[in-house]
């Protein structure tokens, strides 16, 4: 019996590099997703069978630098640095050589056994760009082959550079760049220093060197804990008085600029361009897209023909698993006990994860548009294009990066921020984040819309649900960094990639990545929600009504009446006392305590249990409504949006109201505990709750009472 031999592969690289296609490409459906350990980040991994071995293939965040200021930057150097996996292929961008090297530099101060793959090779002949691969491999020390991951060739290629590198065939010089002479002196004195520690043998002492030059906090932090930190210190106190006294600043402004020299040099001697490069499409476009009077009204066009497309395309979908989830009810029903097993089974589990379940189509096809934008290259253009707007809110530029992040999930987003070097930047994007409507949003909006309103009709009120969040998200930054947050933002620097067409497998696997991780989350959090919520709406359980329900079901019985009319009259006497037994039940008593804040809102004691369910996640919402709405319905239309069309409680100005609510309250637990950790204290997360719950309160009062009027 032969043993598969194992190699773990660890993909790096800027965004944008074609990191993503290069793992599609390469583990097809053989993928996973997970977390990475302690973070939101989410982990793709996946295998293939190649030759003798099973290569395990892990897509690292796509970073630009190793400096752990963001959450991506550091996933990518905490799994290099403690997962040691056997190789780390270095995604390149063949038509962004000088951008991509410097994560290059940075992977080779690591001494990590490391490949280039050198992608979109397809397009760098298309633009008669020569690179002198030979001489680059000697600057580098690396080996570097040649693909283009979307049309899959070069692939073999590395996988066998891959072999022969794990073989050992292949020896990694790890070639190291040579910094100015007082920032050697320091790192070597440094690095001397450190590996007298014992409990740093077999560390990387001259990268841990540069790091502390550069003022790492993660290593500071793992350094300061030795006896030997004391001499270190005062070492790196030396060096930064002699690079302010020779260069008139600090290390590691020196370390940056030599590194930024080195990549010059380099592609100075191994890249050759044309000289008159004409006009490309993507320079055509940009015309447009990037046109101070054009742009932000294109911007607006392109998401709002997202969410056309996705209603239209969603709906037909949407009522087929509708139906589908209505038809188990009825199948299962007949085949369970009357009372408490049938109940938890067909108004509970079913009716709740099933309500959910139903608006998967849309969430799928909204992601796919978003995931074909950020990937064609038009997400950078837009980052451009509102950045003027940002500005003028009192935001920093790279802000629009974690608020468009906050449209998947608020709790990724929030920790985005550290990248903003501003304490008061990074706060007033905080905190306006919840406002952006992330995916757990989105199932609330397509009941509702979809409900009360025609499919075009929806989609423009999806659309301007959307907006409004932005709008007031806009509003709370301004009056923020006018007030109490008062400084000047830094000017946004971002480079704009080339437009490409995404591959269809690059968009389908974002789309089932998200559908998957939206199923586990309907099978585990929303599941235990509507078990939680149903026993909440059972019990207790009011002895007087079930007396007289005992007591009239006797008397109908005795009737003679016809079959038919008799089984009519029982089914609206058990529609009745199943919504008196709701209103005595635990939630309805706490409804009911809500109901006097809530009623000029539009919103019963229901609707109130619902929003209070909603904080553990947004998409228990739909399932509370699911849930406690089905209670004591038994005839007509028995999906989700026909129960609330026919409820009286429920009405087209109450439905505005609701999604308005939804917007802009308190975002879930989970964001919350997040924004306390990036924060760093109770006080101001309590404070913004606060203040969330009145804007909440008077936007959905103002939407009620003028959707009365108009409606």
């Amino acid at each position: 019996m032969s043993t598969q031999k194992s190699i773990t592969v660890a993909l790096a690289g800027n965004p944008n590099a074609g990191k993503s296609s290069l793992f599609n490409a390469l583990t097809g459906a053989h993928q996973r997703v997970g977390n990475f350990p302690g973070v939101t980040i989410e982990k793709h991994e996946g295998y293939l069978d190649y030759k003798e071995y099973r290569i395990t293939v892990v897509d690292l965040p796509g970073t630009y630098s190793l400096t752990p200021y963001s959450p991506e930057e550091i996933v990518t150097r905490r799994f290099i640095i403690d997962e040691k996996p056997d190789v780390v292929v270095n995604v390149v961008e063949g038509t962004n050589l000088e951008r991509n090297l410097m994560l290059t530099v940075q992977l080779m101060e690591m001494e990590v056994d490391l490949l280039v793959a050198l992608n979109m090779m397809d397009e760098v002949e298309q633009k008669g760009i020569a690179i002198d691969l030979d001489q680059l491999e000697q600057l580098f020390g690396s080996h570097i082959v040649p693909i283009s991951a979307r049309n899959r060739k070069g692939l073999d290629e590395l996988l066998d550079h891959v072999v022969s590198v794990s073989e050992g065939r292949i020896t990694i010089r790890k070639n190291k760049i040579t910094f100015s002479a007082e920032v050697e002196r320091a790192i070597d004195r440094i690095a001397a220093l450190l590996a007298r520690e014992r409990e740093l043998d077999g560390a990387n002492h001259r990268w841990m060197a540069i790091k502390l030059l550069e003022n790492d906090r993660e290593i500071y932090t793992q350094t300061q804990k030795y006896p030997v930190w004391v001499k270190i210190e005062l070492a790196l106190q030396e060096a930064i008085a002699e690079c302010g006294r020779l260069h008139s600043t600090d290390p590691e402004a020196l370390i940056t600029e030599d590194r930024h020299a080195f990549v010059r040099g380099a592609m100075q001697e191994c890249v050759r361009k044309p000289k008159a490069p004409r006009a490309s499409a993507s320079d055509y476009i940009d015309m447009v897209v990037l046109n101070r009077v054009l742009g932000l009204p294109v911007f607006f066009l392109v998401v709002w023909a997202i969410f056309q497309l996705t209603f239209t395309l969603g709906s037909p979908l949407m009522d087929a698993l509708d139906y589908a989830f209505g038809l188990l009810s009825d199948t299962v029903a007949p085949h369970l006990p009357e009372g408490m097993i049938r109940s938890i089974f067909v108004d509970g589990i079913i009716s709740g994860v099933g309500s959910v379940v139903v608006f998967l189509p849309n969430i799928v096809l909204l992601f796919m548009g978003l995931s074909f934008l950020e990937a064609s290259g038009y997400m950078a253009r837009a980052a451009f294009v509102i950045d003027k707007v940002m500005h003028r809110f009192g935001l920093h530029g790279k802000s629009f990066i974690p608020m468009i992040t906050g449209f998947g999930c608020s709790i990724p987003a929030i920790m985005a921020t550290r990248t903003l070097k501003s304490r008061s930047d990074r706060l007033a994007t905080i905190m306006t984040i919840p406002f952006m409507s992330c995916g757990a949003k989105l199932p609330v909006y397509v009941l509702l819309a979809g409900a009360f309103f025609p499919p075009a009709t929806a989609a423009n009120v999806m659309f301007g649900i959307y907006l409004l969040g932005i709008v007031i998200g806009l509003w709370t930054a301004w009056l923020l960094k006018s007030t109490v947050l008062k400084s000047d933002s830094e000017p946004f620097v971002m480079e704009l990639p080339p437009y490409r067409w995404p591959t269809f497998t690059s968009v389908i696997f974002q789309a089932r990545m998200k559908a998957v991780m939206y199923l586990k989350k309907a099978g585990t959090l929303i599941l235990g929600a509507v078990i939680l919520i149903w026993a909440a709406s059972n019990f207790p359980h009011s002895k007087a009504l079930e007396a007289e329900l005992a007591t009239r079901k006797a008397k109908i019985e005795a009737t003679g009446v016809a079959p038919e009319a008799k089984a009519e009259q029982l089914r609206t006497l058990q529609a009745r006392i199943d919504a008196s037994q709701l209103e005595y039940s635990l939630a309805g008593r706490s409804g009911k305590l809500l109901e006097p804040l809530i009623r000029p809102l539009g919103f019963d004691w229901r609707i109130g249990i619902s929003l209070v369910t909603g904080l553990a996640a947004k998409e228990v919402v739909v399932s509370t409504l699911g849930t406690i709405f089905s209670i004591g319905h038994t005839s007509g239309d028995t999906t989700l949006s026909g129960i609330l069309r026919s409820d009286p409680a429920f009405s087209r100005a109450t439905a505005l109201s609701l999604m308005v609510f939804v917007l802009l309250y308190i975002p879930c637990v989970a964001a919350v505990g997040v924004m306390k950790k990036e924060i760093g204290a109770w006080k101001p997360v309590l404070f913004y709750s606060a203040y969330v719950m009145l804007v909440a309160w008077i936007a959905s009062f103002i939407t009620y009472r003028l959707a009365l009027l108009w409606m």
